[in-house]
C-alpha cells in the first residue's frame, strides 16, 4: 500500500543548502521545517518552494527541543517521518526504497549515511542512522547529538533500508561551540548516560582538554551501562591520543593495547598502533598490526569506523615497515596498493617510486 512520508527539519542560516535540499526531499508528500532564528533568505527560499515553515526562538537553545517542536508540524495523515538537515541530500529513488521496505507496524528504519567526504571526493565516515520513524510514538532526547526515544505501547520493530543513502555536505564555517556546554549539560541531565559520557570525553578531547577527557573517558569505560565494545574501544583509543599529546608513549601504548583486546575486530585501533609506532620506528611492529588490521575484512555499520583505516593507510603504514627491514618485494606490492586507493597523494607516490628503484637496484 502507499504511505503518506513528511520530512522535518529544523534549521538557521541555510540559505546556501536550502534550494539543494527541497530539491532532494521533494519525493515526499510533505516537507515541513521549524526555522529557529535565520537572518538570511532561507525562510523566504524554502516558501517559495513550496515548503511549510514555521518560525520559532528555541530559548535556551537545545535541539531536543528544536527537534521536538519540529515534529509538531508533520501533518497528522502522516505514516512516516523522515528528519534530516539542510545540508544533507538523499540520493534520488530514496522514496521508492522506503516504501517498498516499509510495512503497518514498522516503527523506525535504518539507511547509509555518509558523514563526509574526503579531498578526492570518496567517501570519509560512513556509518547506519535510524531518523525514520513512525508518526506517533517518538520524542526527541539529549540537548545535543540528540537520539530518537521511542515511548509508543506496541513493540518496537525496526528495519533496514538498502539502497537508500543520505549525504552529509557540512557548512565547515559553522561553529560547533555550543557542543561542549550542551554535552555538559546533558551529562548533568542524565548522569548514566554513557553515550553523552563518550561524547563529552571525546569533545574535551577534540578542545586538547587532555586530563578532563582522560577522566571523562575513563569514567565511561566504568559505566554499567557501557555495554557497546566498539564505543567502549573508542574510548580507550581517545584516552591513548590523549596519553601521546601529553608525551607519555608507554600510557598510550598500553591503553591501545586494551583497546584491542576490547575489539579485536575493528581495523582501528591496530591502525592507532601501527601510526603511534610509526613515531618509534617500530618497523617490525608496524607489520604485525598492519596485518592484522588488513586481515579483517568487514567494515561494520557503526559510526566508530574510519574511513582512513579502511583506504591507503595500512599499505601505506605497512610499506614502510617492510621496507625499513629489508623486504623490498613486499614493500613495493603494499606501495602499489596505497597508491591504487589513493592515485592524488604526492607522498604515497613518491614512496612507491623510491620503493620501486630500491626493488630494481636489488634484482639488477
Amino acid at each position: 500500500m502507499g504511505y503518506k512520508v513528511c520530512v522535518y527539519a529544523i534549521c538557521k542560516n541555510e540559505e546556501k543548502f536550502a534550494a539543494r535540499w527541497v530539491s532532494s526531499m521533494k519525493e515526499a508528500d510533505y516537507i515541513v521545517v521549524l526555522d529557529t532564528g535565520s537572518e538570511d533568505n532561507t525562510v523566504e527560499i524554502l516558501r517559495n518552494l513550496g515548503v511549510t515553515v514555521e518560525e520559532k526562538i528555541i530559548s535556551p537553545w537545545r535541539f531536543d527541543h528544536a527537534r521536538n517542536a519540529s515534529m509538531e508540524l508533520i501533518p497528522d495523515d502522516t505514516d512516516i517521518c523522515v528528519c534530516t538537515d539542510l545540508d544533507e541530500v538523499f540520493e534520488s529513488g530514496w522514496r521508492e526504497k522506503l516504501e517498498n521496505a516499509w510495512s503497518d507496524g514498522v516503527t523506525q528504519a535504518r539507511y547509509r549515511y555518509t558523514w563526509n567526504f574526503n579531498d578526492d571526493g570518496s567517501e570519509g565516515y560512513v556509518f547506519w542512522i535510524e531518523k525514520i520513524h513512525a508518526r506517533h510514538g517518538f520524542v526527541w532526547k539529549h540537548p545535543v547529538h540528540e537520539v530518537l526515544e521511542y515511548v509508543g505501547d506496541e513493540p518496537e520493530n525496526k528495519i533496514s533500508v538498502t539502497g537508500m543513502q543520505l549525504n552529509h555536505y557540512a557548512d565547515v564555517t559553522k561553529s560547533r561551540s555550543s557542543y561542549l556546554p550542551l554535552l555538559e549539560m546533558a551529562v548533568r541531565e542524565d548522569p548514566d548516560d554513557d553515550r553523552n559520557m563518550h561524547y563529552l570525553g571525546r569533545e574535551y578531547m577534540y578542545y586538547g582538554m587532555w586530563d578532563e577527557s582522560i577522566e571523562t573517558l575513563r569514567k565511561h569505560i566504568a559505566m554499567p551501562r557501557a555495554e557497546w565494545p566498539d564505543e567502549k574501544c573508542a574510548s580507550m583509543r581517545y584516552i591513548a591520543r590523549c596519553y601521546e599529546q601529553k608525551g607519555d608513549i608507554e600510557s598510550a601504548k598500553s591503553w591501545l593495547y586494551r583497546a584491542i583486546a576490547e575489539a579485536p575486530y575493528l581495523r582501528e585501533p591496530y591502525m592507532d598502533m601501527a601510526q603511534l609506532l610509526y613515531l618509534s620506528e617500530e618497523w617490525d611492529g608496524i607489520v604485525y598490526m598492519c596485518k592484522c588490521a588488513l586481515a579483517i575484512k568487514e567494515r561494520t555499520e557503526s559510526y566508530i569506523t574510519e574511513a582512513q583505516s579502511w583506504g591507503a593507510e595500512p599499505y601505506d603504514l605497512i610499506s614502510l615497515g617492510y621496507f625499513y627491514t629489508g623486504r623490498y618485494g613486499l614493500s613495493l606490492e603494499a606501495a602499489r596498493m596505497a597508491a591504487s586507493l589513493a592515485p592524488n597523494d604526492e607522498r604515497i607516490l613518491n614512496n612507491l617510486a623510491i620503493i620501486a628503484a630500491e626493488v630494481n637496484k636489488h634484482n639488477n
